[in-house]
């Protein structure tokens, strides 16, 4: 395209700005929870709906960048955005919200993996690892500056329903107009369907449009359950500040409101981003062992904050929930990379992510459905006390469970 701006820096833009929206209504929660009258479980199902509109993309439409190429996939996936984001502002009631929100979680898997590929093939010759970093850089500023955004605008700008979601619509506008300006690459024709020796891209066939399964060889099993099994803890403890987090802190600490618990989301992202980066070279066991101890501390610590209130409580929890969220992403991918080549890596990932995903889904929708019955303090004292009590069976397993060498 005619434009000072890369093609790689135009596609790392659009995967910043496509992520904005996932994340972006959280701060808002309270807000659509006094306006609509909501229950606790209600949020919770809202979120839980956007975390099965990502599974269905990853399941069934993943296989779409292969055919069409990843530049078709990543302009469809920001206009899906787009509009739902521009849905979410005209929301008037909860099933038009949850339909935003399913918009957006189905455009966030087209976004993720066709921009992934895009960084790769407008980039080649350079270094994969500086790419790699690239492409984890610009997704984590996507997933933290929305909540960051939304929380702001939420706080001291009027009618923040509508208005939060102003600046992620016209970026988005932008991106879609950057990305018409690139030239998309030929795809390479597929395979003969008939030919029986025929290896790519069947998504002309009811089977290629089928959700796969991998499952990683015998001599890793234990250590990838154990490494997908701390995603889906991980997992499920930032959901749980995404979904309810802002609910729950108007009471347990003395300042509030959408800017300080879109704040309290952003720095998780923000410091798992950098504690993963520090500790990428250690050992596998070592990190994945880390990462369940601090995760079942960061539950510990949610539990005194409920009992007494205290804010530096609730700030080490933060601290200590994204110290485990970034060491339990570098287990997980590290067993990951240890069980596979480069060309079978991605069924198995997908395998993990997916097993960690559903910690997005199944503990909240328990501590949702916990909270209408009990209250919210009591849910969360028995959501923290599962989580804590699985973190801490995992570790002692992890420990009795040798290090895993690298794949030949």
């Amino acid at each position: 395209m005619q434009s000072r701006w890369p093609p790689v820096l135009w596609i790392g833009y659009s995967m910043c700005v496509g992520v904005m929206g996932t994340a972006l209504a959280s701060p808002l929660y309270p807000i659509y929870q006094a306006a609509w009258k909501l229950r606790p479980s209600d949020i919770t199902h809202i979120f839980v709906l956007y975390m099965c509109g990502v599974l269905v993309s990853l399941l069934f439409l993943g296989r779409l960048t292969q055919r069409f190429g990843f530049l078709p996939i990543l302009r469809a996936g920001l206009i899906v955005m787009t509009t739902g984001v521009v849905v979410s502002a005209l929301a008037w009631n909860v099933p038009s919200f949850m339909v935003a929100r399913m918009l957006i979680g189905l455009a966030s898997g087209m976004i993720t993996t066709s921009a992934s590929v895009g960084m790769v093939q407008a980039s080649p010759g350079k270094d994969p690892r500086r790419i790699a970093a690239l492409t984890t850089v610009a997704m984590t500023l996507g997933f933290g500056i929305g909540p960051l955004l939304g929380g702001v605008m939420a706080q001291w700008v009027p009618h923040p329903l509508l208005t939060a979601y102003i600046p992620t619509t016209l970026m988005g506008a932008l991106a879609i107009y950057a990305l018409f300006q690139l030239r998309a690459e030929p795809v390479a024709k597929p395979l003969d369907e008939h030919d029986p020796q025929a290896t790519i891209d069947n998504t002309r066939s009811l089977a290629g449009w089928m959700p796969k399964m991998t499952f990683p060889p015998a001599r890793g099993r234990r250590q990838f359950w154990l490494a997908s099994m701390g995603a889906f803890s991980a997992f499920g403890m930032f959901s749980l500040y995404s979904s309810l987090a802002p609910s729950f802190m108007k009471e347990l600490v003395p300042w509030s409101g959408p800017a300080v618990s879109g704040l309290s989301i952003a720095m998780i992202l923000f410091l798992s981003s950098a504690f993963q980066y520090a500790v990428r070279n250690l050992k596998t066991k070592s990190v994945v062992l880390t990462s369940e101890t601090a995760l079942a501390l960061c539950n510990v610590l949610l539990m005194l904050t409920i009992w007494t209130g205290e804010a530096w409580l609730f700030i080490a929890a933060v601290l200590v929930t994204s110290f485990g969220h970034g060491l339990a992403n570098v287990g997980g991918m590290g067993v990951v990379a240890k069980l596979t080549a480069p060309a079978e890596r991605a069924g198995l990932l997908s395998s993990y992510l997916i097993i960690g995903y559903m910690g997005t889904i199944v503990p909240i929708m328990a501590v949702g459905w916990l909270a209408d019955h009990l209250g919210l303090n009591q849910a969360l004292i028995i959501f923290c006390s599962a989580m804590a009590l699985m973190n801490l069976v995992i570790c002692a397993m992890v420990w009795r469970t040798k290090e895993l060498p690298a794949a030949n």
